[in-house]
């Protein structure tokens, strides 16, 4: 298998779609790397040399951020959201969405399993 910056890599897959496994790199930086490299992107990644993988990989260590180091950046500014007690900061920390989503209905998957209150629904006003 393949190791692209620290990860394995899937070996029958194309170049191209294997390095997007790598958390950072999507299909517009992975199309970038492989035109900087001369990597064929229709090339399977067990056909790609040594030379060009090591090729990938100093262009990947000298200017993309990826897996644990991005994942650190993310949680960093979401810190820093938190701290400052911006409107974004106060969503992430209630665990609601933080991007201007309805919540009256959906969200279910930012604010986890349906917590049922009792009696709501059931109980009329006399008037």
């Amino acid at each position: 298998m393949p190791r692209v910056a620290g990860i394995d890599i899937p070996d029958k897959k194309k170049i191209f779609f294997a390095l997007q496994y790598v958390h950072g790199i999507g299909p517009k930086v992975a199309a970038d790397i492989l035109a900087q490299a001369g990597v064929d992107a229709n090339q399977r990644s067990n056909e790609v040399d040594e030379q060009k993988l090591a090729q990938i990989n100093a262009i990947i260590d000298q200017g993309v951020l990826v897996e644990g180091a991005l994942r650190r950046q993310v949680q960093q500014n979401i810190q820093r959201l938190k701290d400052i007690k911006s409107y974004r900061g106060e969503r992430h920390r209630k665990g609601l969405p933080v991007r201007g989503q309805r919540t009256q209905s959906n969200a279910r998957t930012r604010k986890g399993k349906k917590k049922t209150v009792a009696g709501k629904k059931g109980v009329k006003a006399k008037g």
